[in-house]
């Protein structure tokens, strides 16, 4: 509260003034309070930040498991055994086939044509083109009229090869096809078979038909299981030993 004279006047007028001190005091004391509240805050969150830390959690993916070559001969078997050498088999599960074929070839050894083990007795267990071993007693049309009772192939050392398709003719006449080639290296992998006129028996009767005919063959896999091929037309081929 503060008493003036108004000039000129001589009337003394009254006036409230606010005390410019105590506003400042006020101020001042609203800056203190707010600066220890942060102050709190800061060292409240300093603390919050040691208790909770960040955690980091390691995942690792186990690496996927080596196939091994035996593996896979097994399954490539159990997806062509009792399917007629591939005939009763539909188009995806002859792409599965193909599938662990392919798998197989990567444990082939480098010179296949020069292995040892080419030699001996197969069984005809697989081809995905059913025409490709027995000509058309493998067709369509052929195995109703012929029930094919096993394919063998026989590598006999140095450079023989014999097929022989054998067949029952209407479900009771036994009969067979065979075939004597010879064997030529084209390279580490491939082979060329020039083979003799076919040899048909049925009954009693006996005779050679037609003319020579000719095959190139891929080996891409071989063990003392099986043998894959591959003919020069695509056809796959499964061997197993006898």
């Amino acid at each position: 509260m503060a008493n003036y004279v108004v000039a000129g006047t001589g009337t003394t007028t009254t006036a409230l003034i606010r005390n410019p001190r105590r506003k400042s005091s006020s101020a001042a004391q609203s800056s203190s309070q707010l600066a220890l509240h942060f102050t709190q805050n800061h060292s409240y969150l300093r603390r919050t930040s040691k208790t909770f830390r960040p955690i980091y959690a390691s995942v690792s993916s186990s690496p996927a498991p080596v196939t091994k070559p035996d593996d896979l001969v097994d399954s490539i078997l159990s997806k062509v055994m009792q399917t007629d050498r591939g005939v009763l088999l539909k188009r995806e599960e002859h792409k599965k086939v193909a599938e662990v074929a392919q798998e197989l070839q990567r444990f082939c050894v480098d010179e296949p044509v020069k292995c040892p083990l080419i030699f001996g007795e197969w069984d005809v267990v697989y081809c995905s083109n059913p025409t490709s071993p027995g000509g058309g007693y493998r067709s369509a049309f052929g195995r109703l009229f012929f029930k094919t009772n096993e394919m063998i192939q026989v590598v006999e050392a140095p450079d023989i090869i014999r097929n022989k398709v054998a067949f029952s003719l209407f479900g009771f006449l036994d009969g067979e096809v065979s075939l004597k080639g010879k064997l030529n290296v084209l390279d580490e992998k491939w082979i060329q078979v020039i083979f003799e006129p076919p040899e048909l028996k049925v009954g009693g009767l006996d005779f050679q038909y037609g003319g020579e005919s000719e095959v190139k063959l891929e080996i891409t896999y071989i063990d003392e299981k099986i043998r894959l091929g591959k003919g020069s037309r695509g056809s796959l081929f499964v061997f197993q030993r006898r």
